[in-house]
C-alpha cells in the first residue's frame, strides 16, 4: 500500500483481520494478507490514527468442471477448452510438468494449447489463478500412428475386399481412407485393424494412398493399396 504518512504503523487490518507487516516506509507499508473471502475494507493504522479505507478482492480458487478434448498429439500444439468457474484471473495451466499460458474467454471458461509432452500417457491438469491452483482433469498425450503392413494390399476397384492394417498406436484410430474415400473399420488392437475396402470414386483400378488417423495423428501409406480391373470377355 502507498500513500503519506505511513510511517510507524502499527497494524494493518483487512476487514477484522490483521495482516502481518513486513516493510514500513513513510509512503508505503507492505504486508501478507490474513485469509478472508469477498471484498473486505484495508485501513493503516499508525500513531498518528487510522487511515481511509480501500477495499481489497479475496479471489476464491478455481473450480473445473471439464475438459475438452480429453487427448491429442504427444507433441502438442492443439488447442482444448477447459470450462468451470473462477478462471478470470487465470494465468497459467499446468499439463503434468509442462506449463502454457492460457487465453481466458469469461470467468467460465478459457482455451489454451497444449505443451508437447514427456510421452504418451495421462497427465493431471491444473489451472492457476489470483485465487489459487486447483487441478482434477486429466489429459491423455497420445502418440502418432504408424502403419507396417496391408494385407491382402490389393483388390477390385469395385470395393469389398476385406484388410488388416498392423502397425502401432491404433486404440484411438478415428478413420481410415483409401485415397480420399472413408472405409469402415474396426480396432481389434492397439497393433490390429480390420477394414473393408470402398469402391474407387470413378470405378477405374489405380493405386490409392492408405491413411490410418487417430487421435495421436496421421500415418499414411502411398500407394499402400492397389485396386485392379475386374475381368472382362
Amino acid at each position: 500500500m502507498t500513500g503519506t504518512g505511513l510511517s510507524g504503523a502499527t497494524a494493518v487490518h483487512f476487514g477484522t483481520k490483521t495482516a502481518t507487516i513486513t516493510a514500513n516506509t513513510p509512503t508505503s507499508v507492505t504486508v501478507t494478507s490474513p485469509s478472508g473471502t469477498g471484498t473486505v475494507p484495508v485501513t493503516v493504522t499508525t500513531p498518528g490514527g487510522t487511515s481511509n479505507p480501500l477495499s481489497f478482492f479475496y479471489v476464491g480458487a478455481p473450480f473445473k468442471s471439464g475438459i475438452s478434448p480429453v487427448s491429442g498429439v504427444t507433441a502438442g500444439g492443439n488447442t482444448v477448452t477447459i470450462n468451470g468457474t473462477g478462471l478470470s484471473t487465470a494465468t497459467a495451466v499446468h499439463f503434468g510438468a509442462a506449463t502454457a499460458t492460457p487465453t481466458v474467454i469469461n470467468d467460465g471458461q478459457l482455451t489454451v494449447t497444449v505443451p508437447a509432452g514427456a510421452a504418451a500417457g495421462p497427465v493431471g491438469v491444473s489451472v492457476t489463478t489470483a485465487g489459487g491452483t486447483n487441478n482434477g482433469l486429466t489429459y491423455t498425450y497420445v502418440d502418432a500412428p504408424t502403419v507396417g503392413t496391408i494385407n491382402p494390399n490389393s483388390g477390385p476397384a469395385s470395393g469389398g475386399t476385406a484388410v488388416t492394417i498392423t502397425g502401432t498406436n491404433f486404440t484411438t484410430t478415428q478413420s481410415v481412407t483409401f485415397g480420399a474415400t472413408p472405409a469402415p473399420f474396426s480396432v481389434i488392437n492397439d497393433t490390429t485393424l480390420s477394414v473393408v475396402t470402398p469402391p474407387t470414386p470413378d470405378g477405374a483400378p489405380g493405386p490409392a494412398n492408405v491413411t490410418v488417423t487417430t487421435t495421436g495423428g496421421s500415418a499414411t501409406v502411398t500407394g499402400g493399396f492397389t485396386y485392379v480391373a475386374g475381368p472382362g470377355i
